[in-house]
């Protein structure tokens, strides 16, 4: 199962990149990790790092980290997981998705946990994670990008983080050169008796439900040129989007484009919503340009979308794409604050 080999330093770790304008309040999601030494409880920073919270709950809520183990021990820096679980017995990587683009801001402080993400690419985490044993704020959060920090320990958590970090580590072929096991007598095979298996299970204290209050010009704050229009039909229970990007000049025919027509690219997508979640079809539109009748645009059903508000002022997208190969998650936030007020008050259990 594990074959022992001479130790090797395995990097893999985290990253982050934006700092949202807007506070966002009343929602705030919590994880429960079951380790063999007790639950911990890990708050999630859903407003300081949307895109990276939401790519991490699609992982717990599909299951993913069912069976996973603690992969990577590194006595007074961090404990990792997230990149394998056992079939089987056997250890296997863990399937991942597009990757999530890097939100750093907060600091690898004692207690965080962070995404992990391949050394010289900020924008390569998908799986995996780490919490930070000591004040890793130097280097991590300047190195690659700076590492997203997306959740903190809470409770007396850290004594059980402290106790898989106290267990002894053993080195086998990459990637479990830092190997942290229970127990392990040092020949034989390895069995998750001796692996610290884990689950996870998430749980939301969200309040927050999709009204009208969110209809608006919202932005993509990690591009100078992606923006949305949302609108929300109440009576049917529909929220329709329309995303766009736009070049400030044409770029020859020969560019490929991302989405669409490469000087103008925008896409639709409607579906029905329920709490502070939408699911979309996507319809894509292409051949037309904003200022000219020629030529004419047309539209083919293709992918979905999932929207997911964290509260009036900002919340992510998530979008797979079939025709071009391109799925991911971005964050939102509006462009203007005008119509917030509303937004709180149709939010409020009274007018619900």
């Amino acid at each position: 199962m594990f074959s022992t080999r001479t130790r090797r330093f395995f990097s893999f770790l985290p990253s982050v990149v934006l700092a949202l304008m807007f506070s966002v309040s009343a929602f705030a999601t919590e994880v429960t990790m079951e380790t063999p030494f007790g639950d911990v409880q890990i708050e999630l920073f859903d407003a300081e790092a949307p895109a990276t919270v939401a790519n991490f709950l699609n992982y717990v809520n599909s299951g993913a980290y069912k069976d996973s183990f603690i992969h990577r021990s590194v006595p007074g820096f961090v404990i990792q997981g997230g990149g394998y679980y056992l079939v089987d017995g056997n250890p296997a990587a863990i399937e991942t998705n597009a990757p999530v683009v890097n939100e750093p801001g907060i600091s690898n402080t004692r207690g965080t946990i962070a995404m992990a993400k391949q050394e010289g690419n900020p924008d390569s985490a998908t799986s995996q994670w780490f919490f930070n044993l000591a004040d890793n704020s130097d280097p991590l959060d300047n190195s690659n990008g700076g590492f997203t920090v997306f959740g903190q320990v809470l409770g007396n958590g850290m004594d059980v983080i402290d106790q898989i970090a106290d267990l002894q580590v053993w080195g086998f072929a990459p990637p479990f050169s830092e190997l942290p096991l229970i127990d392990y007598p040092g020949i034989g095979d390895v069995t998750d008796e001796n692996l610290v298996m884990i689950d996870m299970t998430a749980e939301s204290d969200n309040s927050f439900a999709i009204n009208p209050g969110l209809n608006d010009a919202w932005y993509n704050p990690d591009t100078d040129g992606q923006g949305f229009f949302i609108i929300v039909f109440p009576d049917i229970e529909l929220l329709f989007l329309s995303w766009f990007t736009y070049d400030t000049e044409r770029p020859d025919d020969g560019v490929t484009a991302i989405l669409g027509d490469p000087g103008h690219r925008w896409l639709t997508a409607q579906g029905n919503y329920a709490g502070n979640e939408a699911a979309l079809d996507i319809t894509i539109s292409s051949g037309g340009i904003f200022d000219s009748g020629v030529p004419v645009p047309t539209q083919a059903p293709d992918g979905t979308m999932t929207v997911t508000f964290n509260g009036c002022n900002s919340g992510t997208v998530a979008y797979d794409i079939p025709s071009i190969g391109r799925q991911g998650v971005v964050p939102i936030q509006r462009v203007a604050l005008d119509n917030v007020a509303l937004c709180e008050a149709l939010n409020t259990p009274a007018a619900q």
